[in-house]
């Protein structure tokens, strides 16, 4: 049961028991409180007021795994999560809001600091600013902490922290630590992801998939194709939206229009089932013959620390570990 369908199931048997599926606050501050809040910097919208109430919430976070090590959701949250958090249990109809929406109500308040944007480090077991690898699971949201302090502050108090905070050049100052910390999350957990990026170009394609051109690599933070990488894709006949499952890498063949994805795990994100049907959808979209499929990564060590708990790579997809690169695997399920 995924988590839509719990959130559903949840608040139907609130609603049978009478009670409110949700509080009407959170530590004192009220959708009233916020929409006020957000009217003083022009950002007041239906969504983005929900959005932020959403980022409140105090209960244990929806991931198991990011609540086993005691975060709660308001200490970040998926897009996914906040969208079913305004659309299920505040708005109380059946469907999320829509992700592909979070440039509506989620980037205008990032844009000014009041949200940033964080990532759970698999490692570690912490957040860290930044989102290093795109269309990542362990991307997350929260709101930032001086922001918090404005909503729940005392309501004498608010004019002056609200004039202080939008302050231009307070505004500079706060957004420049946000990208600098994000930055060095990036050198610090994106860097062996990108060399085994690097690596699946260098080394594996030319050796196992020679008659393949490479068409995109998704090295970035996720937020947009580039008009060069459009170009190359549309000369090949691909359209690629933010609708699809992004992979690390994708390739074709020209003389049979086939497509290749391979996808280089450093944490997360083999090829599996979802995203086996995911791109195997967008070979048929695009009227490509087919698509092939290959997860790497760097050591024996950590194919075996995902897949002895996981056992997730896709049916007839492949396996290749950069520390022994003369073999291309098969999975045979």
């Amino acid at each position: 049961m995924g988590i839509e369908d719990v959130m559903i199931s949840r608040r139907q048997s609130a609603s049978s028991r009478g009670v409110a599926v949700l509080p009407d606050n959170y530590n004192g501050v009220t959708k009233q409180k916020i929409s006020n809040v957000l009217s003083r910097i022009d950002r007041s919208t239906d969504n983005m007021v929900d959005a932020v109430f959403a980022l409140l919430c105090d209960e244990d976070n929806w991931k198991p795994a990011w609540a086993k090590n005691g975060f709660k959701f308001r200490d970040g949250a998926t897009t996914s999560h906040i969208g079913t958090h305004i659309g299920i249990l505040q708005r109380g109809r059946n469907i999320k809001l829509d992700r592909e929406g979070r440039d509506y109500w989620l980037k205008p308040l990032w844009e000014i600091g009041a949200i940033e944007k964080v990532y759970f480090d698999p490692i570690r077991k912490v957040y860290v600013e930044g989102h290093p690898k795109a269309k990542s699971p362990n991307s997350a949201y929260r709101l930032a902490p001086e922001f918090i302090r404005i909503l729940e502050c005392p309501d004498s108090q608010i004019d002056q922290l609200i004039n202080e905070w939008i302050k231009k050049e307070i505004m500079v100052e706060r957004l420049a630590l946000q990208a600098e910390a994000a930055k060095k999350t990036t050198n610090i957990i994106f860097s062996e992801h990108s060399q085994l990026i690097q690596d699946s170009c260098e080394i594996y394609v030319p050796r196992f998939l020679p008659d393949y051109q490479i068409v995109y690599v998704d090295d970035g933070d996720g937020d947009r194709i580039t008009e060069e990488q459009l170009k190359i894709l549309n000369d090949a006949g691909l359209s690629l939206t933010l609708h699809d499952s992004m992979p690390d890498v994708l390739l074709i063949n020209p003389s049979t229009n086939h497509l290749w994805v391979i996808e280089a795990v450093t944490s997360d994100g083999e090829v599996d089932i979802h995203k086996k049907q995911s791109l195997e959808g967008f070979a048929c979209r695009n009227n490509k013959t087919g698509v092939g499929f290959t997860t790497t990564y760097p050591t024996w060590k950590k194919a075996a620390e995902r897949q002895s708990l996981l056992k997730n790579l896709a049916d007839k997809s492949y396996l290749w570990i950069r520390e022994d690169p003369s073999r291309n695997i098969l999975i045979q399920q």
